[in-house]
């Protein structure tokens, strides 16, 4: 039952070693290893919170006695959730991506398969835990800034914020935690900043920052000139551009992407570190026979490459289509009611790894299904877990 053995459970330790034991030493009856294993298998077998975790962890309770010293049995809820609260966020999100680090000899799924040759992607965006709001303490909605490998579809790390209007200043805390070299950074409009470029080219990556109103100057100046050459189609000046085109369920999206060379003369350009090139993406979308339009611009110190352009833009979507949704759908994210900061910080990064994990499993079920499956069977829940098929 289950192919969890010795050398996996030494292998998930060793990752875990370093992290500090947040808890006095005074009636401390719990290992804070147990209790990291049980919260990660839990998460991905179904639990949605301490208690939850509890209730899985006893109802498996002779299987982890096999793999785990529980020197005092099964946590209590109550235990749990003081542990996830006390534990730095950042400390325990370095442990887990030295893990999933570990296992990036895996084969991804079908899902994401990382294209060869390309230069990674890693996109930055911003979620709102609607449910997380604490009242009593006077304390808005958890939000959550995340880093995301778009196109491999793993978790790299967070930064929780009392506010949306925060992401601003969590955006550089969280791009410090990351490896950018080499990389395509991609933003929205809300980290589309000064500082925000500067950080990533001292990173030695590249950056590709939807353009909005929040730069005025910079957002005009763009608009203007493309919008000028747009009207003799570019007959002046060379331009890179690609159309793609999608038929499915009743809809059709067509997708024009232009990508120019920023002028010496473009307004603000010099303020932008290793700023090389403005593009425009005209999507027109049908549905139903309902049709609209959508135009977005944005600034990159990419060279012209229109579908690394269109790829970068395409790919950052996927934060929202497929993190976000994924949260949403498969972990019920935004009913989550957990109040404590911290707890709702350290829970939210517990579903994004199992998140990855479950992706990264080469099963061709639905997320849904698979973690179901995980919590039906503790022999999957391994296969998850290791990456080891069955």
């Amino acid at each position: 039952m289950g192919r969890l053995s010795e050398r996996d459970v030494v292998g998930i330790i060793e990752h875990f070693e370093e992290l500090p034991e947040p808890r006095s030493s005074v009636n401390r009856r719990h290992l804070l290893i147990d209790i990291i294993v049980i919260s990660v298998c839990g998460v991905i077998a179904g639990a949605d919170g301490p208690a939850a975790i509890e209730r899985w962890a006893k109802l498996q309770f002779e299987w982890l006695k096999k793999h785990l010293k529980l020197p005092h049995g099964i946590p209590a809820h109550d235990t749990i959730g003081r542990v996830l609260e006390s534990l730095k966020p950042a400390a325990f999100q370095q442990c887990f991506a030295a893990w999933m680090e570990s296992l990036g000899e895996r084969e991804p799924s079908d899902e994401c398969e990382p294209a060869e040759n390309q230069a990674k992607l890693i996109a930055i965006d911003g979620k709102t835990l609607r449910r997380s709001h604490d009242r009593r303490k006077q304390l808005g909605p958890l939000h959550l800034v995340s880093a995301w490998a778009s196109d491999r579809g793993i978790t790299l790390g967070q930064i929780a914020t009392a506010e949306k209007s925060n992401e601003i200043t969590a955006i550089p805390e969280l791009l410090d935690q990351l490896d950018v070299a080499g990389a395509i950074v991609t933003i929205d409009a809300a980290g589309c900043q000064k500082n925000i470029a500067c950080k990533i080219i001292n990173g030695k990556g590249d950056y590709v920052l939807a353009l909005k109103g929040n730069q005025g100057t910079l957002y005009a100046a763009a608009q203007d000139y493309l919008i000028d050459h747009m009207e003799d189609d570019f007959a002046r000046i060379s331009v890179s551009r690609l159309e793609t085109n999608e038929k499915g369920h009743g809809r059709t999206e067509q997708r024009t992407y232009y990508q120019v060379t920023v002028p010496a003369e473009l307004k603000g350009r010099r303020e932008w570190a290793g700023l090389k090139t403005i593009g425009v993406v005209i999507r027109h979308c049908k549905i139903n026979g309902h049709e609209t339009t959508e135009v977005r611009y944005y600034i990159s110190s990419l060279r012209r490459n229109i579908k690394q352009f269109a790829r970068a833009v395409r790919q950052h979507w996927s934060i929202e289509n497929t993190l976000h949704w994924s949260l949403d759908m498969t972990f019920r994210e935004d009913e989550s009611r957990v109040r404590g900061r911290n707890v709702a910080d350290n829970l939210a990064w517990l579903r994004r790894i199992a998140l990855t994990l479950l992706k990264q499993h080469t099963g061709k079920e639905s997320l849904v299904m698979k973690r179901r499956m995980a919590g039906w069977s503790i022999d999957f829940l391994m296969q998850v877990l290791t990456g080891k098929a069955g």
